[in-house]
């Protein structure tokens, strides 16, 4: 069994989730519970991999393996069911990266994309970017769990004329995995209105059984068709900092112009130790994985049950899958201002800030529960420290 409970100080290591808050909030002493790394050891087979690599001594440019081909089929069809040929696999430098590629691909200045809310603030901020019209559909929550609005999500397609959407699966922040009907009822309205969907599926590995993760592509009859599923072993495996990500692509008119804005783009090059880390992890990173979400499960049970007891007016989401939990503070009556310098101030403890992923995470905060469970702890004191 992996130690998963070792604190790692991370302070000075020049990392975003623990070195830029003195920045962010100029507040000392400040315990990091926000940006969705974990403050875990990267699996052994992967350091080990890179270990050998700089013994080797040479960094120079790197080719895509075939043997690392044929690890991501292997892994795509064990793990998810999913049935992948070696020109349907493309390489990014991330997630982000790749989906802001296919934008620029797929749609022009002013069409319509459409992402949920709540949803990871990047997506937005990519369109926009993109000189894109930002269409957003609110998710409905209910018995503590968020579903899609089918209605509003029909009349989103119809009157605003949507080209794109970014889906969420597993969805963060909610932690959703959405279910096998939803997606069919989802990819059937995008068929009927001839929307595109680009499916960002990086937590697809971090799902909780008896929860199964249902790829966009195996929702229904001929999905492939009208969409690109997106994923990254850098989530899965706590390599964020290497850059590197797929993207999977059926349908040959969709993937060729792909190609040619990623060549447009000069984006074809793959990081060196990107390709090292993925074909590690994929090879002998699965005991590894198997337990860190038992830890993680663990400690969800635990934050949980700290706030039944401490905070019992805080509504928490239980997740299906990521290691992000949803909490929705609104009973305690503050602003979203209100609650982040209580937070950071008061409790010196820092969450994302809900209303960043849209109107609908109004009052709410994201806690990151990736973290020995001593730190974990100490932040849920800090966190009832703010409210109380």
């Amino acid at each position: 069994m992996t130690n998963f409970d070792q604190p790692i100080d991370r302070l000075g290591t020049n990392s975003i989730k623990w070195d830029t808050i003195l920045k962010t909030y100029n507040e000392k002493d400040l315990l990091p519970l926000w940006i969705a790394d974990m403050d875990f050891k990267t699996p052994p087979a992967v350091l080990e991999a890179y270990q050998k690599l700089l013994n080797d001594g040479v960094l120079g440019y790197s080719d895509i393996s075939d043997s690392l081909y044929q690890k991501i089929i292997a892994w795509e069809n064990r793990q998810h069911e999913l049935n992948l040929n070696k020109e349907e696999i493309l390489f990014f430098s991330g997630v982000l990266a790749g989906i802001t590629t296919a934008i620029q691909a797929l749609t022009k200045p002013n069409d319509a994309i459409l992402i949920h809310d709540p949803v990871y603030p990047p997506f937005a901020t990519i369109i926009t970017n993109n000189r894109r019209k930002l269409v957003r559909s609110r998710l409905i929550e209910k018995n503590h769990r968020f579903v899609i609005d089918f209605g509003d999500l029909e009349e989103k397609f119809n009157k605003q004329q949507v080209k794109l959407m970014i889906l969420c699966n597993p969805h963060n922040p909610g932690g959703r995995v959405w279910s096998e009907t939803e997606l069919n009822q989802l990819g059937k309205l995008c068929k009927k209105y001839n929307v595109l969907v680009l499916s960002d599926e990086i937590h697809q590995d971090l799902v909780f059984a008896p929860k199964r993760m249902t790829s966009f592509f195996n929702a229904g009859e001929n999905f492939s068709d009208f969409s690109i599923q997106f994923t990254s072993m850098t989530k899965t495996f706590n390599l964020a900092g290497i850059k590197n990500s797929l993207a999977f692509v059926k349908n040959k008119k969709l993937r060729d112009l792909l190609l040619n804005k990623q060549q447009e783009n000069f984006q074809q090059e793959i990081n060196t130790f990107g390709l090292v880390g993925m074909e590690a992890a994929y090879q002998a990173g699965e005991p590894w994985l198997n337990d860190l979400l038992s830890y993680l499960q663990s400690n969800i049970a635990f934050t949980l049950e700290y706030f039944r007891i401490h905070l019992p007016k805080a509504i928490v989401m239980e997740p299906e899958a990521t290691y992000l939990l949803w909490i929705d503070f609104s009973a305690y009556g503050f602003s979203d201002s209100e609650l982040e310098e209580r937070f950071v101030h008061k409790g010196k403890v820092v969450l994302n800030t809900g209303v960043s992923y849209g109107s609908g995470g109004k009052q709410h905060m994201r806690l990151n529960v990736a973290c020995p469970r001593s730190i974990l702890e100490e932040g849920l004191k800090r966190i009832v420290l703010a409210l109380n």
